[in-house]
């Protein structure tokens, strides 16, 4: 299993998550330290992990990651295309580079993602890809013009691969959280940048999801358990887009 932007969050959540049920996790983050970190956990917990410096918008990055795992494992069953950022601003103060940066990371790094993982995963008689989704994929949110525009692209591109590789044997599926606490939410409620009553005020559960709950959902589309599943964008977002 590859897992982006496994360092922290929701991808460390996953790659964790994973391990435990037994899973081989090639894990990938440009932020060396929480890879570092999330790798020794794993493998701490008698899992098999390894860590793997990649930055998802290069495709010699990608390239590089897929041969460590057809040499390590010969194979690739399951892809987590997890990393992604965020930007919350008015569209008239959004820089083109900011823009260009933000769906280069969101929604180009999902495409590199699977171009370069598909031949693996076919070679070995297919598989499961998921990427990650959002909510704000399929509705609107104040100031954060980019991240829906990349998040809701994210679906479409989901739904479109799913339609070529379902005859080939490998699903293809989006999970769209709502507001999950994870360290970059941490670090904009701190900074400021968003508060937490804000996130809260169309979430019916009232809460955030925590990243595990997230990861349980990556795994179960993995999962063989989700065989008859593709094309799906699975919402879990504690009733924010049941408005």
């Amino acid at each position: 299993m590859v897992v982006t932007g496994g360092g922290s969050g929701i991808g460390q959540a996953t790659a964790w998550s994973a391990a435990r049920e037994g899973a081989r996790v090639v894990l990938t983050d440009i932020a060396e330290a929480g890879g570092r970190e999330t790798e020794k956990a794993l493998r701490d917990g008698g899992g098999d992990g390894l860590f793997v410096r990649a930055d998802v918008t290069s495709s010699a990055d990608w390239q590089r990651t897929v041969g460590i795992v057809e040499e390590r494992y010969g194979r690739l069953d399951i892809l987590f295309n997890n990393a992604g950022g965020n930007l919350i601003k008015p569209v008239t103060d959004v820089a083109e580079e900011e823009w260009d940066g933000l769906l280069a990371l969101n929604l180009k790094g999902m495409f590199l993602g699977v171009k370069h993982a598909l031949p693996l995963m076919l070679r070995g008689g297919g598989g499961a890809i998921v990427n990650m989704a959002s909510s704000l994929g399929l509705i609107g949110n104040p100031h954060m013009a980019p991240y829906c525009a990349s998040k809701g692209g994210v679906i479409a591109l989901t739904r479109q691969l799913a339609l070529d590789y379902a005859p080939r044997g490998i699903r293809v599926n989006c999970v769209c959280p709502g507001p999950t606490l994870t360290p970059r939410l941490r670090r904009y409620m701190e900074h400021g940048a968003t508060a937490a009553a804000d996130l809260m005020a169309n979430v019916p559960m009232g809460r955030f999801a925590r990243p595990e709950e997230i990861a349980a959902t990556v795994l179960f589309l993995a999962s063989d358990e989700a065989s008859y599943v593709t094309g799906a964008a699975l919402v879990v977002d504690g009733g924010q887009t049941a408005h």
